[in-house]
């Protein structure tokens, strides 16, 4: 995996959601910067909403670029740019069904630790022009993954995500990812998902009814 694109958001966008005036930092376009990885955030972006944005395990967003050729088939008439789907870095050959949660990475001169998929939501549609884009984001089953941030450092382009520890537990982004929307909740992957120790506790809680 290697870094394509660096993307932030300078300035917030306003816009009207069921008639009252919101503010996302969902609208991310490259930069010719390097990016500083906090332990909350990347620094210099714009995160809105805290509660479901930023933070400890959503500190930064990647998105695989090999997904764009897909969505701009789907969406012709936008404009097109690194950074579409709200993602701080955008990372060529970057595949859900392979990485594992808990594996961590050097990249630059931070080191990350992947925690978790990236669950859509209203303000992606904000961007797409459509909230019809939510439900076919998650049918196509590729969501791009959050990076935990255990040491703080720069990403540029051309940095190449470096392998430092496999995670014994096999989930993957991927399983996460279908866990989530599943009605039924295979027990096996549920199990998989409880014991997984990067899975952040507050997910777990949410999936806590569906052990039997």
């Amino acid at each position: 995996m290697k870094v394509i694109s660096t993307n932030i958001c300078n300035k917030p966008k306003t816009f009207i959601w069921n008639g009252k005036e919101e503010q996302t930092g969902i609208f991310k376009y490259p930069t010719d910067d390097k990016l500083f990885l906090t332990k909350g955030d990347v620094k210099k972006d714009t995160v809105i909403d805290r509660v479901h944005h930023g933070g400890e395990n959503k500190a930064c967003y990647l998105f695989d670029k090999d997904q764009y050729p897909f969505w701009k088939g789907k969406y012709p008439n936008l404009d097109w740019n690194w950074g579409m789907f709200g993602e701080n870095l955008t990372v060529g050959h970057l595949d859900e069904s392979k990485i594992r949660v808990g594996n961590i990475y050097s990249i630059g001169n931070a080191l990350v630790q992947v925690s978790q998929p990236r669950e859509p939501c209203y303000k992606l549609g904000i961007r797409f022009g459509t909230q019809e884009v939510l439900k076919q984001f998650i049918d196509q089953n590729r969501p791009g993954t959050y990076v935990k941030i255990l040491e703080e450092g720069e990403v540029a382009v051309g940095d190449e995500f470096k392998l430092v520890e496999l995670s014994k537990n096999t989930l993957t982004v991927q399983e996460f990812y279908e866990l989530m929307f599943l009605r039924e909740k295979p027990q096996g992957l549920l199990k998989k998902f409880m014991d997984n120790v990067a899975v952040p506790q507050y997910k777990k809680d949410r999936f806590l009814k569906y052990i039997k």
